[in-house]
């Protein structure tokens, strides 16, 4: 990940939110409500204006460069639900991120890392309760868990093509 050197720099938080923002298409296609990846969507979009201004680059997430790999979403809710178990969790240890990076790269406020889209209080619980409402049988907790790796092989990909990029 970007950000998971010793010294990240601003272009590093940019480059963080550009993948970010490319999974998030990614995950669209494994039935994450649309709502919430809207929701993550914008925020890291006004984050990556703030960005931009700060370092007098282009502000726009690119378009989606190399393709996801092909991984078939299944019908069921579960399988949804089991990717956004990991965009939430991924969103739980942004915090961590804002209170590492927060003075080094200031002034940018780091937004999304704040939890901008995110209800931090609470909303881990909240979510993990709705989660235990939708996802009941054992037959949804293995669908679940297939959209979760899936979640994590789509985000593997997009730390792999931005590391083999040129």
């Amino acid at each position: 990940m970007p950000l998971s050197h010793a010294s990240p720099s601003l272009a590093d938080y940019r480059s963080h939110l550009v993948l970010l923002s490319l999974w998030l298409q990614d995950l669209a296609k494994l039935g994450v409500d649309r709502a919430r990846l809207d929701a993550e969507a914008h925020a890291i979009d006004t984050d990556l204006r703030e960005c931009g201004r700060l370092l007098g680059a282009d502000s726009s997430a690119p378009p989606a460069s190399a393709p996801p790999p092909d991984i078939k979403p299944s019908r069921c809710a579960a399988f949804g639900w089991g990717a956004r178990y990991v965009l939430e969790g991924s969103r739980l240890g942004a915090g961590f991120l804002h209170r590492k990076l927060a003075g080094a790269l200031a002034p940018h406020p780091l937004a999304y890392l704040s939890g901008a889209g995110w209800t931090r209080e609470g909303a881990w619980r909240d979510f993990l309760s709705q989660l235990q409402r939708q996802v009941g049988t054992p037959a949804d907790v293995a669908d679940a868990c297939e959209g979760a790796n899936a979640a994590f092989a789509l985000l593997l990909h997009r730390c792999q093509a931005r590391t083999a990029a040129p």
